[in-house]
């Protein structure tokens, strides 16, 4: 099951990289949003030398320090691929500890917007949120699925967007496919 989980992340992944990294033009043909005239711009990158794109353990080290402020707890057994650590992050909230799981999302995402994280995409419906941000290379998928009682799974999952991880994301499918 768990290899099957990881095939299917890694798929998803490997779309939504190749989709970035050949699309042209701007935010706003790609269905994003393009910033507004006087909204602030995203903090720069943190985590790497220079202010460059932000390394895997930054990404982390936001998206935890976010959702724990938030009320969140790390669920344990979220593991990374080894060959796939410097090109993704994977944190996933054990939601039941939290007393409000909804709001405690919404609280993580503000504040990963506040540290310059920004949203690209959101699909709100009644039993599901996703939301799409982006900053310094990388993509994170933050989704909030499920009622309190039933399965809920909130999770946090960050993937890197450059060429270099594209390809290793789809050898990882290749591989998890044979």
């Amino acid at each position: 099951m768990r290899k099957v989980k990881w095939a299917a992340a890694a798929a998803g992944v490997v779309l939504l990289a190749a989709g970035c990294a050949s699309e042209g033009g701007s935010d706003e043909d790609k269905g994003g949003q393009s910033p507004t005239a006087g909204s602030p711009a995203p903090a720069a990158a943190s985590g790497a030398p220079g202010g460059g794109t932000v390394d895997a353990a930054a990404v982390k080290g936001q998206i935890e320090a976010a959702a724990t402020s938030a009320g969140f707890t790390e669920q344990p057994g979220n593991d990374v691929p080894a060959n796939l650590k410097s090109c993704m992050v994977s944190w996933t909230a054990d939601a039941k500890k939290a007393s409000d799981s909804r709001r405690s999302y919404d609280a993580t995402v503000a504040t990963l917007a506040k540290d310059g994280w920004k949203e690209i995409r959101a699909v709100d419906q009644p039993a599901a949120v996703v939301k799409s941000l982006d900053r310094g290379g990388w993509t994170l998928k933050a989704s909030h699925q499920g009622k309190a009682g039933a399965l809920l799974v909130v999770s946090f999952i960050a993937t890197e967007t450059s060429a270099t991880c594209a390809k290793a994301f789809q050898e990882d499918l290749a591989k998890k496919q044979q």
